[in-house]
């Protein structure tokens, strides 16, 4: 069972962002207050959850929380400043769109840049241990793979509609035989030499 909190006294945002891995598209981040001792039998890291209960999670959530807010950046912003910063960015957006001001942040990882004012705890695994953090992470998901369900009625033939982006091996071919659109990100290895994309 996800821990509800990490402090009893201070208000916590759980911070987590999806899309670090994806050859294509945006990072989006997204953070989220939910109220004390908050409960959800469904509420678990997006990637232990099921398309169906993600869809139903991301309409509780936004429900629910007492606060919460998506934001993204863009795939020419993570080429220039790569893209652990990029995640980064992206979660530092999402603070500040929410609209009460948390005095904690929970972010899921080892490693993030200190947001002016705020404390913050990195938690390796964080979105499978609390749930402020795996609500995040159902936000994150939900709202990028729509973004990239979008983009792939713009650009059929790379598969964003399913893969998100992802480097699938239908992914690879397509950019293979298509070339490569204005949401790849170029400082990304979009071609492995080792890689035979016709296996």
């Amino acid at each position: 069972m996800l821990i509800s909190a990490f402090t009893t006294d201070r208000i916590e945002a759980g911070c987590d962002e999806a899309g670090r891995g994806s050859l294509a598209g945006p990072v989006v981040a997204a953070a989220v207050i939910l109220p004390k001792g908050y409960r959800h039998s469904l509420l678990n890291d997006s990637k232990k959850t099921s398309l169906q209960n993600r869809e139903k999670l991301r309409k509780d959530i936004e429900k629910d929380a007492l606060a919460w807010a998506v934001a993204k950046v863009p795939n020419d912003e993570i080429d220039r400043i790569n893209i652990l910063n990029a995640s980064f960015r992206a979660m530092h957006l999402a603070i500040d769109r929410l609209i009460i001001k948390p005095q904690l942040l929970l972010i899921d990882g080892n490693r993030f840049n200190p947001y002016t004012g705020l404390n913050h705890e990195c938690i390796i695994k964080g979105d499978g241990l609390y749930l402020s953090i795996a609500a995040a992470s159902i936000l994150a998901k939900t709202h990028r793979d729509e973004y990239m369900s979008a983009l792939s009625d713009q650009f059929p033939g790379y598969g964003w509609h399913t893969n998100a982006g992802y480097p699938t091996p239908g992914h690879r071919k397509a950019i293979k035989k298509l070339g490569i659109t204005p949401y790849h990100r170029k400082s990304f290895r979009l071609l492995p030499n080792q890689l035979n994309l016709f296996d």
